[in-house]
Formats: structure tokens, C-alpha cells, sequence
């Protein structure tokens, strides 16, 4: 499917001559298997290959617009970008704007990471004074209160896969991940040196947004997406990168 899904992402990428393109946020700080991207673009990932089954369905050709975090709330509100996906509202920092949400569609667990030879099970609050892993502009709520009281100190890098390849190289102890980009991290390593979840830190249930607009079909984009959840076809999509279907939906620090 991965090779398939690729192609068509080389042709979404691009629009046809008199057609408008539906236009997808993609977070530049994501890592497989959510997406890779070169030159700017989208190959490979869940997301992407959601987006690109997405936008054939509503008939339309897709357009990736790889941004950094700190500006996916002002590009929707500036109708830079149409959808924004994986996300829930609680990240959304601009609630002003004209939304329309999706049902939740993918289900992210948060975990603390720490490497072989760390103890199994880790709780955050008794950790000492120390640096812990994580992205640039992501929230964490709840290690948002020992990061305040000084317990602990974040030590942000640009993408989720660097943060892991700095916890990997000894730079830190421990850092926080989502379980995909973890699992999809130790694939290429062997088993002494990868890393793994000691602690769970919250599990939500994600969606997509759309911007309520006369000139995108929001509606029909919002049907679309709930169609793909219930005939199992996004869970197919995920299962093809993970291995694994997915979880009962569940709470999320963000990203």
C-alpha cells in the first residue's frame, strides 16, 4: 500500500490546471510514521495518506502546505490552509475562528521514554531535577506543572525524531513521544538499543478541522472523513505503517 500511497502523493502534491486544490496543514516537527517529507514535501506517512485519499473522494486534488508548528493556527485563521488534521480543539490556541470538526479518526498515546536501562516504570513527579526531551512549540499538560515549579527542565528540539535520537545519543534520560513515533524509531535498531515507554502520560482521540468557507465543501469533506472511519478504511491506512490496528479512542498532550 506504502508504495501506491506514495505515488499518489507525488501527484496530489502538485494542482491541475483549473482546479482548486484542497489545501492540508502538515506539521514540520511530525515523524514517521505520521509523515516524512523531502524538499518541503510530503512522500510517505499516515497523515499524508489520509489527506490524499481524503481529497480524491471529495474530488478534489490535495495541496501540503509543511509548516512549523507555531504558525498552524494563523495559517488556518488566514485561510492560508483549508484542514488541518490530527488534532483536537484543546490545541487550537484561536478559537475564534469558523471551524467545523470531525469526528475523532486517529488515537494518540503520549509516553514517557527513557532507554534500556532505564526502570520499567517511571513516575514523572519523583523524578530529581532534570532536562527531558521534547518539541519545539508542543504542549504538555500534564507535565505542564513540574516544568512551572522547576522539577523538571524541557529541553525542546525541532522534530519528534530528534528528540528521540537525543535521548538515544545520552543527551538526556528521558523525553517524551507519541507510541507511534516510537515504535517506528527502535524499527531501526536492535534491541539493546532501543528505547521504551516507562510511563503513559495521556491517551485522547484525534480528528480533523476544516474551515467553515463558502468556496470548500466542508461539509461533504466532514462526511468523507467519517465514511473512511466507518468502513475502516483510515484504520487500514494506519495499520499498513504500525502493524497494529488501532486502539479504543480515549485524553493528550500536543503537538
Amino acid at each position: 500500500m506504502r508504495s501506491a500511497m506514495g505515488a499518489l502523493l507525488l501527484l496530489g502534491s502538485g494542482c491541475f490546471a483549473g482546479e482548486i486544490p484542497l489545501r492540508f496543514a502538515i506539521t514540520d516537527s511530525w515523524a514517521m510514521p505520521m509523515v516524512q517529507t523531502e524538499e518541503g514535501r510530503p512522500i510517505q506517512g499516515i497523515i499524508p495518506d489520509v489527506m490524499t485519499r481524503l481529497a480524491a473522494q471529495v474530488g478534489m486534488p490535495a495541496q501540503f502546505h509543511v509548516l512549523a508548528r507555531a504558525r498552524l493556527d494563523n495559517a488556518m485563521n488566514h485561510g492560508e490552509v483549508d484542514v488541518r488534521c490530527y488534532v483536537t480543539p484543546e490545541w487550537v490556541k484561536d478559537t475564534g475562528g469558523n471551524y467545523l470538526w470531525s469526528v475523532p479518526l486517529f488515537f494518540q498515546r503520549d509516553v514517557l521514554v527513557g532507554t534500556a536501562s532505564s526502570p520499567k516504570v517511571v513516575t514523572p513527579a519523583t523524578l530529581p531535577h532534570q532536562p527531558v526531551g521534547t518539541v519545539l512549540s508542543y504542549t504538555y499538560p500534564t507535565l505542564q506543572p513540574l516544568f512551572d515549579g522547576g522539577h523538571l527542565r524541557r529541553d525542546d528540539a525541532r522534530s519528534q525524531e530528534q528528540v528521540l535520537a537525543k535521548l538515544l545519543a545520552g543527551r538526556y534520560r528521558y523525553a517524551v513521544s507519541n507510541q507511534w513515533a516510537l515504535d517506528w524509531f527502535n524499527q531501526r535498531h536492535p534491541p539493546d538499543r532501543q528505547l521504551r515507554a516507562v510511563a503513559v502520560l495521556q491517551e485522547r482521540g484525534l480528528g480533523c478541522y476544516v474551515r467553515d468557507d463558502q468556496n470548500i465543501p466542508a461539509q461533504r469533506i466532514l462526511r468523507t472523513l467519517l465514511k473512511m472511519k466507518t468502513s475502516g478504511e483510515i484504520d487500514a491506512i494506519i495499520q499498513s505503517y504500525t502493524g497494529h490496528k488501532e486502539s479504543p479512542q480515549a485524553g493528550s498532550d500536543s503537538p
